[in-house]
């Protein structure tokens, strides 16, 4: 994009209201302080579709203790095998030595004081809590349905901060494959990837701090407290989106897998779902269960959100042309394709044409049954919660706080940030504003939603009537599933 080093409005309140929205979730992230535009112009294509246009430069203040990260550290990485790239500061140990000596004593002061002595020692334990912090941090990303988008080791704080919100998207429909950026065709980022390539980058940053922490211990490090600090963190979290309590099961695991696949075969939307259990209850009389079922399975796809979904994307001729490919020429279609993109094209394929079949009737029924098998599981399992306590009435009222504040109400979806970007960019700033005020009370009912007036004079401008109609409308929607319109939203 010409390195003009320019950022743009619409990016600039995405990235303003995203950083803000994680704070209020209690999820560790740098925060907005102000977000300022002027009247300078840049080009950019939006969609990259050879359709730029001119569009105002807008400056965030990112507020941190540090934006030291984690591709820091790789301006020592020697050159390439392959490539002969290397590091701006490669042979540099000493610099290497003053920047881990400076992460260290400032920002783990108590690990600086207790392996004084020891620089290894010290190292290592450094190490460890910045793999642990990391693995607690996409715990968190997992349970709110949030995905970064660009996971490289430049985007990973040092002290374990959410940083750099690009093409970032919290998901509607639950699909553990969703991707939220437009340009990585491969799924790396994908949302089920994140853990992965987070230990990855942990990884990176393990071979960018040798020879002062060795590899071996590092890796041992990384194997022994990654993935064991992300289970239990994130089985902890689901514990408390499900409102269990009192007991820690064995079988809480799969109960939550079990959610989170029935959430997928019927399309449930992954935030409303989970606000909507607190108000179940295993008492609940034979109409008072239809009439949970029947809010839960509102909060499915429709049959046209489906066909958007699974739409393909791959002319057919196109598609026919790959595949004969793959089989013709193996070596060539490796260097156009992959494997994987074709066969998820294949499956889009075959889901579109079972859709073509599919009446809204038959879909209800599906998604009912699916959804009873689960809450009879449910059910069972809130049971044997209630019979490990005195007092059921206490435990109900605990259980309900409990979910209450750990399942968010409101969360940035990308159609709510869309109808703020398209009002401010017509010179209306009260719609950001408006979605600020609901998203620092993620958890609770917003009072009342006044909109913002902004001094005319002082703005500059007002927004279109067009804009005030559609602002009034995604208002009403800012807590419920996304209209039609907003599952065909490209944000990149």
């Amino acid at each position: 994009r010409q390195a003009d080093g320019r950022k743009v409005l619409r990016s600039s309140i995405r990235e303003f209201l995203c950083s803000e929205a994680m704070f209020h979730l209690g999820i560790p992230t740098t925060r907005a302080g102000t977000c300022v535009t002027s009247d300078s112009k840049v080009v950019r294509d939006v969609f990259y579709d050879g359709n730029p246009k001119n569009e105002r430069c807008t400056v965030v203040l990112r507020i941190a203790s540090t934006f030291i990260r984690f591709g820091s550290f790789e301006i020592f990485k020697p050159p390439d095998e392959y490539t002969g790239r290397k590091g701006p500061s490669v042979d540099r140990n000493d610099i290497r030595i003053q920047m881990l000596d400076y992460v260290i004593s400032t920002f783990y002061p108590e690990i600086q004081e207790a392996y004084s002595d020891n620089t290894i020692q010290r190292n290592a334990a450094f190490f460890k809590e910045i793999t642990k912090r990391t693995a607690r941090l996409v715990a968190e990303w997992q349970c709110v349905g949030f995905c970064h988008g660009v996971l490289n080791t430049d985007n990973m704080s040092i002290v374990g901060l959410t940083i750099d919100y690009g093409p970032f998207g919290f998901m509607d429909r639950y699909d553990p494959e969703h991707i939220c950026n437009g340009s990585d065709n491969t799924g790396r980022y994908a949302y089920n990837k994140q853990p992965e390539i987070c230990k990855w980058n942990l990884g990176k940053l393990a071979e960018a701090l040798v020879p002062e922490l060795p590899l071996e211990v590092s890796q041992l490090i990384l194997e022994e407290e990654y993935d064991a600090e992300f289970e239990k963190h994130y089985l902890q979290k689901m514990r408390k989106k499900l409102g269990l309590i009192q007991l820690e099961l064995e079988e809480d695991s799969k109960l939550v897998s079990e959610l989170l696949e029935t959430m997928h075969v019927t399309a449930g939307d992954f935030t409303n779902i989970f606000y909507l259990l607190s108000s179940f209850s295993v008492d609940l009389d034979p109409s008072k269960f239809e009439d949970f079922l029947e809010e839960l399975t509102s909060q499915c796809a429709s049959v046209e959100e489906l066909k958007v979904a699974f739409k393909p994307q791959m002319d057919p001729r196109q598609l026919s042309m790959m595949l004969m490919l793959a089989q013709s020429n193996p070596q060539l279609f490796a260097l156009i394709g992959t494997k994987a993109n074709i066969n998820k094209e294949l499956e889009r394929v075959e889901q579109f044409s079972k859709l073509q079949q599919l009446t809204a009737d038959d879909l209800l029924s599906r998604n009912k049954r699916h959804w009873k098998e689960w809450l009879e599981k449910y059910r069972v399992r809130l049971q044997k919660e209630i019979e490990s306590v005195g007092n059921a009435d206490d435990w109900s009222t605990d259980h309900v706080k409990v979910m209450n504040s750990n399942n968010p109400k409101y969360i940035l979806r990308n159609y709510i940030a869309q109808n703020a970007i398209e009002a401010a960019e017509n010179g209306d700033f009260s719609e950001v504003r408006n979605v600020l005020k609901l998203l620092e009370h993620p958890f609770q009912e917003a009072e009342s939603f006044q909109e913002v007036k902004e001094d005319a004079e002082e703005e500059g401008a007002t927004a279109t009537a067009a804009v005030c109609a559609q602002e009034t409308r995604s208002r009403q929607s800012y807590c419920s599933k996304p209209p039609l319109w907003a599952s065909e939203l490209c944000v990149t």
